[in-house]
């Protein structure tokens, strides 16, 4: 049979109006044909590989009808064994959809469930989960984390009679750029009722400097047009005036704007004709793409998480800047994070033996 056979048999059959996964195999078995690259297909049709080989074998094996769901919601049972052979072949799935469930099922065992609880119920037993992805970032470095970790807790220690004394305040210092439509989030509503946020630009924003005292747990904020180094420079002089006559150790992460520009000149400026030992400005770096070192970005998420649970609140966007700034502004903040450079913790004295 021509390839121009196989794809008009495959055109009829997609005109027939088949049900959307018998669809689906036929137009991947149509752009399979015409040369279409396998990734591109997947993409395409939001499908996996395997889709696209089963597809292609049972085409090959007795054409468009091969292609054709067995069952249309027929009573269908899975015996024990099948069961077992479902929650085993789950087990060794790092994801998948919920589409790629089905289709395993019905091409390994021609069973189409009446309702998706079936399918969920399987999910359960496999103790597969519904979750949210989460990002991660391709560029970090572990051992560096450890390593910088490491050092920050060194040069805390180095430092602690200074700390514990007064003369030298520890900051840990983060940016934030809030959104209107940071307000939006899950709440629980009438199933039959939208829950709705007034918004009439969602990307409207406001960025924030915030910095955490580490001694105190006093968390700082301001308000400003944009992160840059001319603001960070007013913010590192807001924090200068909050403790006159003291040095400042700074923690921050390596954005352009904390190492270049007007704030590497205030810093030569302040520091000038000191031994690094005395200078007023001590500026250290968070290991490169590890947010999860600085726990001002935790700071940040609460504040946050306040405006998506109480979104009723939040009219306008000059309130819900009221409202954040409310909940972040010279707060004193307890959470576990706070505490992961060991530092600042009571420590059991040693009985003599």
């Amino acid at each position: 049979m021509s390839e121009q056979h196989y794809l008009q048999e495959l055109s009829d059959f997609i005109d027939s109006n088949p049900d959307p996964r018998e669809l689906k195999r036929a137009l991947a078995i149509m752009m399979w044909i015409e040369g279409v690259p396998g990734s591109e297909i997947q993409k395409i049709l939001n499908v996996s590989a395997t889709f696209i080989s089963q597809s292609k074998m049972k085409f090959i094996k007795n054409g468009v009808e091969e292609l054709k769901l067995k069952y249309q919601g027929s009573k269908a049972y899975l015996s024990r064994a099948q069961r077992l052979e479902i929650v085993n072949y789950l087990n060794t799935q790092e994801y998948l959809s919920l589409q790629e469930f089905q289709i395993y099922i019905e091409d390994k065992y021609d069973i189409r469930f009446k309702s998706n609880q079936s399918y969920y119920t399987l999910l359960d037993e496999a103790q597969v989960s519904w979750k949210k992805t989460q990002k991660s970032n391709p560029k970090k470095n572990d051992e560096l984390v450890e390593t910088k970790k490491i050092e920050i807790e060194k040069i805390l220690a180095e430092n602690r009679s200074e700390i514990e004394a007064g003369k030298l305040v520890v900051y840990m210092i983060d940016e934030c750029h809030l959104l209107w439509g940071d307000v939006c989030g899950y709440v629980w509503g009438k199933t039959n009722k939208r829950i709705e946020v007034p918004m009439t630009n969602q990307r409207e924003r406001q960025t924030y400097f915030g910095a955490l005292n580490y001694q105190t747990k006093e968390f700082f904020v301001r308000e400003y047009e944009a992160g840059n180094s001319k603001n960070t420079v007013l913010f590192v002089k807001y924090l200068q005036n909050l403790n006159k006559g003291a040095r400042i150790l700074i923690f921050w992460d390596g954005a352009s704007y904390h190492k270049y520009g007007e704030i590497r000149d205030y810093l030569n400026e302040v520091n000038q004709d000191l031994a690094k030992s005395e200078w007023l400005i001590i500026c250290e770096l968070f290991a490169p793409n590890a947010p999860e070192q600085n726990p001002v970005e935790d700071i940040w998420l609460q504040g946050k998480r306040f405006l998506r649970e109480h979104w009723y609140l939040c009219k306008s966007f000059p309130l819900i800047k009221k409202l954040f700034k409310l909940v972040t502004h010279c707060q004193v903040f307890d959470f576990p994070k706070l505490y992961m450079y060991d530092f600042f913790v009571e420590k059991p004295e040693l009985i003599p033996t």
